[in-house]
């Protein structure tokens, strides 16, 4: 099966050897996305809820470029410099994403590129 690579200009470009997503049949990969601000490649200051919505905007981006949603995503990996941060995270992931939410898992790493609080990655499944 072939690979297709998805990006886009409306989402952060790659801070390393790695694409925005990779899209193999129906399956999406989104690579992990950080609250980097497409136009300008850095990190968007604030607390956690603004770092949050910046990658939920940039995820929808590159899902957009791949021809889906948030919508179609059915895996969400999380990660979190502090897990106190939990329950602002989960309040900003309900302002984008609907029931069914699609299975998660969050866990807490002691750090994540640019400083940044929170990462997450995705996996899509086009219909």
């Amino acid at each position: 099966m072939s690979r297709h690579i998805i990006q886009t200009d409306k989402a952060p470009a790659a801070i390393g050897p790695y694409s925005q997503a990779v899209r193999v049949g129906q399956t999406v990969y989104l690579s992990g996305q950080i609250p980097l601000l497409p136009d300008l490649g850095v990190l968007l200051e604030g607390g956690i809820e603004a770092q949050t919505h910046q990658v939920f905007r940039n995820l929808n981006a590159v899902c957009q470029a791949a021809g889906g949603s948030l919508a179609d995503i059915v895996r969400l990996g999380i990660f979190l410099t502090d897990l106190d941060d939990f329950a602002a995270v989960n309040a900003v992931m309900a302002e984008y994403m609907q029931v069914p939410y699609p299975a998660r898992s969050t866990v807490q790493v002691s750090a994540l590129p640019r400083g940044a609080q929170v990462e997450i990655d995705a996996v899509m499944v086009l219909g």
